[in-house]
């Protein structure tokens, strides 16, 4: 898959913009504060339908406007793919394929797949769980439309369970069968993501574990483990036995939306034993795999898009990770950097065509 163009109105510091990209490399170089994440984040925009860097969409307006506008033109499969997005204050954002509005957004997952890799990637290491449940859920639902349509369905039914309790403690009252049907259709949809989510890290982990091996020189042992109360009891009973602290809190305490990944370095958390290369390492090993994953499922080369490559890393790993790239297991790739000199140093080195875009 190839994104030969893109064009952006009014989308972040944009006015109006207009790029044709290289089939295998293109670089976006410049100072900081010029746009390059964010032509990043449009092409990110164009396969999820929202930010990477910021989900409240009225935001990515340009200031002084009421609209935006992203238009990307693919090659997919031999045909050709025309992608919009465009939203205006006040409104509901639009998709469209080939000029055909998508009826809800999860029909589009997964057409465009697509790995980013940016610093900002570094609260899946410092920051809570429900980031590390999010990498999760966005890998499987990338190649697993269900998937996704599952964990609406339980979002939705916590929300509504949540709101229950809520007017249980305000009324003083309580309604046990109600409840109860709540309880039953979370375990039916928590019961599908607990087994899904399992099956997929049974099969990720390694290619994930292989992946640090080829950056890192194999020098740490690292590891991966999913937390999650349903691998010790249904959710069910996990719901049931819960009951009364529900009730005190108000929410939802137990479940598959509570669940976690940890991340580890010799056996002991990456996040307070591991060095800030050990870390990088780690992310950029995690989103590799993801790429692997994803292409084994889809039988698609994703978009790949590096921002902000040489944070943290010295010359060396970077050089060794775009040569890991540089064959035909992988499709197009889109670097960020502010030192325009230093990436052309490392993309000569390799043998694919590229492209520097200057902004």
């Amino acid at each position: 898959m190839i994104l030969k163009s893109l064009s952006l109105l009014n989308y972040k510091n944009f006015e109006s913009i207009n790029f044709d990209f290289d089939e295998k490399i293109n670089c976006l170089v410049g100072n900081n504060g010029v746009g390059k994440t964010n032509v990043l984040d449009a092409i990110y925009h164009l396969s999820f339908g929202k930010s990477y860097f910021n989900p409240i969409t009225s935001q990515n307006i340009k200031h002084g406007t009421d609209f935006f506008l992203i238009e990307g033109a693919y090659q997919k499969n031999e045909r050709d793919e025309k992608v919009t997005v465009s939203t205006k204050k006040g409104q509901k954002k639009v998709i469209k394929r080939n000029g055909k509005t998508y009826d809800t957004l999860s029909e589009h997952i997964g057409f465009l797949p697509l790995v980013i890799i940016s610093p900002a990637d570094r609260d899946l290491i410092s920051g809570g769980s429900e980031g590390r449940r999010k990498f999760i859920d966005g890998v499987i639902s990338q190649s697993d439309p269900t998937y996704l349509t599952t964990l609406l369905k339980y979002a939705k039914l916590i929300s509504q369970r949540n709101s229950l309790l809520k007017y249980f403690a305000a009324n003083h009252t309580f309604d046990a069968t109600t409840l109860d049907i709540y309880n039953q259709q979370l375990h039916e949809y928590g019961s599908i993501i607990h087994e899904k989510r399992t099956n997929f890290l049974e099969i990720f982990t390694p290619i994930f574990i292989n992946r640090y091996e080829m950056i890192s020189s194999g020098k740490e042992k690292i590891a991966l483990h999913y937390q999650s109360k349903l691998s010790d009891k249904p959710l069910l009973d996990l719901l049931e036995e819960n009951i009364a602290k529900d009730r005190a809190l108000q929410y939802t305490s137990v479940g598959t939306h509570k669940d976690d990944l940890s991340f580890e370095i010799e056996a002991y958390p990456i996040k307070k034993f591991g060095s800030q290369g050990q870390q990088k390492s780690f992310l950029i090993a995690l989103k590799l795999a993801q790429f692997d994953f994803i292409k084994k499922e889809s039988n698609v080369n994703p978009l790949l898009l590096l921002d902000d490559i040489f944070d943290k890393l010295d010359e060396k790993r970077v050089e060794h990770i775009v040569k890991l790239v540089d064959d035909q297991n992988f499709g197009q790739l889109f670097i960020s950097d502010t030192h325009a000199e230093r990436t052309e140093t490392v993309v000569k080195r390799i043998s694919q065509s590229y492209k520097i875009i200057k902004l």
